[in-house]
């Protein structure tokens, strides 16, 4: 009714129609994204169809793959946004909140279709999602006060993380590279400090840690020296451009040839003013986020200065925080300005890439990581899948405890959300009992893209759990992929991060309430300009 008072383009969806289509949205994004799921997962091929841009990528990462599908569907975009905060949040872990999330859902449709009420049902997933909280924070387990056995439970997490991507097979190697850059930042957390280096040519396995310095993928000025032995660097961020007038529509007048050239003559006089302010500092090196042009060039050439220009802003912030500097925009006080400290800066050739390496630094918080593989395709997928490794493990840092991994760790919150189900009143214990059932989907799940038998292995882990009643965490029994059996994940160190499963766990069950809630769909056009 309410539609004869809307402007022309504006509908409205009401009641089952509205829950079912945000049901079914969520639904068939999780279903697509759950085929790579765990170790046996699948990988994804993404192709733009642009007409400039036919470009591909080849993933498995849940949200990569969900952030470039074109959705029309509310619910489904909700689901790309919690896979995103997943993924800024904790680096690892986005499929899984997406499947959860539409397995909610689907318990979800289920209970709607049986006359539940969608507020009953909410109240009862937010009693379940307490005691799933209490429950894997009881299985947890922090080991941070050892450093060796931190060490350990973190290169176990790293190998957990790499074991569903492209990286498995090399997984030993990439996990120790992870750890040791992680372990250098010094609990400073910020991933932009680590740098990875994307180079063709070679093998996966062939990709190293540098141990005692940094890396540059640029280029020294035009005859300057390539090696400088005890350099002392001044890092900057300031334009070396000054011939050029920088304001827009600006225009200069003269009535004379004679006139340019003082112009011109007056701003080289600036530049060479400029470049010796900057050698006052003492400095035989500088490395400029813009570019050098010719003049300053050539000037840093004939005083025999080291000269690099146009280094990333990412890269002038790693640099001043591994040489020891600081970045510097104006040069009129030199007494205030740190210079940044190296051993040796030298042009080295990495298969058929120069680049330039810091060796001997004053500081070691940033280090890079150095990819080789033989496409492009392979290289970006090993940085995303390295990139994970590198967020879970900082979250970790921060966040130390840890839990076994394999489906354990959702079949010991199943467990006891159905024990407090059966202690639980009225149509909330129906829901509590959906929620379980959620959670166990995880472990099925992850069986089935195996081509495994879900159903036998999933019943064996929960009469695991059920005959385990001597550890107060529970038990450590879960899914073996490479036997398709049963296994002790505590023996085979296969563990993940805290703190990511319980994002996956509030972050999924948030975002099915708030789709569960939804009775209207209002789509509305936008407003036409003489309305504005």
């Amino acid at each position: 009714m309410e539609t004869v008072y809307m402007n022309q383009g504006t509908s409205v969806d009401k009641g089952e129609n509205a829950r079912l289509s945000s049901f079914v949205g969520a639904i068939a994004i999780a279903d697509m994204v759950k085929t790579t799921l765990g170790p046996k997962g699948m990988d994804k091929i993404l192709q733009k169809i642009s007409e400039h841009d036919q470009s591909i990528q080849v993933t498995n990462d849940g949200a990569t793959i969900l952030q470039n599908v074109f959705l029309d569907n509310a619910a489904a975009k909700v689901l790309v946004n919690i896979a995103k905060v997943q993924d800024q949040e904790v680096g690892d872990g986005t499929t899984s909140v997406a499947v959860l999330c539409g397995e909610l859902l689907r318990e979800a449709e289920q209970l709607v279709a049986k006359r539940i009420h969608p507020q009953t049902i909410a109240a009862g997933w937010r009693l379940a999602r307490d005691v799933g909280r209490k429950a894997l924070e009881a299985h947890a387990v922090d080991q941070s006060a050892d450093a060796e056995q931190f060490r350990k439970d973190l290169i176990q997490i790293a190998q957990t993380t790499l074991s569903s991507k492209l990286l498995t097979h090399e997984k030993e190697h990439f996990a120790s590279l992870a750890v040791d850059a992680v372990l250098r930042l010094g609990g400073s957390g910020d991933i932009n400090l680590i740098q990875v280096l994307k180079i063709k040519g070679g093998q996966l396995h062939r990709s190293f840690l540098v141990k005692d310095g940094f890396l540059l993928q640029k280029s020294i000025g035009v005859g300057q020296p390539k090696r400088m032995e005890k350099a002392k660097i001044l890092v900057a961020n300031t334009p070396m451009d000054t011939d050029k007038i920088k304001i827009y529509g600006s225009r200069v007048r003269v009535d004379s040839l004679q006139k340019v050239a003082d112009i011109e003559k007056a701003e080289k006089a600036k530049m060479r003013t400029k470049c010796d302010k900057i050698l006052a500092h003492g400095c035989n090196v500088f490395i400029n986020r813009q570019l050098i042009y010719n003049l300053p060039e050539s000037i840093f050439a004939e005083r025999g200065i080291m000269a690099i220009e146009h280094a990333d802003f990412d890269g002038v912030e790693r640099l001043a925080k591994v040489t020891g500097g600081e970045v510097t925009s104006t040069f009129d006080h030199p007494e205030l300005v740190t210079l940044g400290e190296c051993d040796v800066i030298e042009e080295i050739m990495i298969g058929e890439e120069k680049v330039i390496r810091f060796s001997g630094c004053k500081s070691g918080e940033a280090c890079t990581i150095v990819l080789r593989g033989s496409s492009s395709h392979i290289l970006d997928e090993a940085e995303r899948s390295l990139h994970d490794a590198l967020s879970i493990l900082i979250a970790t840092v921060k966040e130390p405890r840890a839990i076994c991994g394999g489906g354990c760790s959702e079949i010991h919150m199943a467990q006891a959300i159905d024990r407090e189900a059966d202690a639980t009143p009225g149509k909330k214990a129906i829901a509590m009992a959906s929620f379980a059932k959620a959670l166990r989907q995880l472990p099925s799940i992850i069986a089935d893209n195996g081509g495994y038998d879900s159903a036998e292995l999933v019943s064996q882990l929960r009469a695991a759990h059920a005959s385990c009643t001597d550890s107060p965490c529970g038990s450590t029994k879960g899914l073996d992929m490479e036997h398709g059996a049963i296994a002790d994940m505590k023996e085979m160190g296969i563990r993940e991060s805290f703190k990511s499963k319980l994002q996956v766990l509030l972050s999924a069950s948030e975002a099915a309430e708030m789709i569960l809630r939804v009775d209207d769909i209002i789509k509305c056009a936008p407003r036409s300009r003489d309305q504005m």
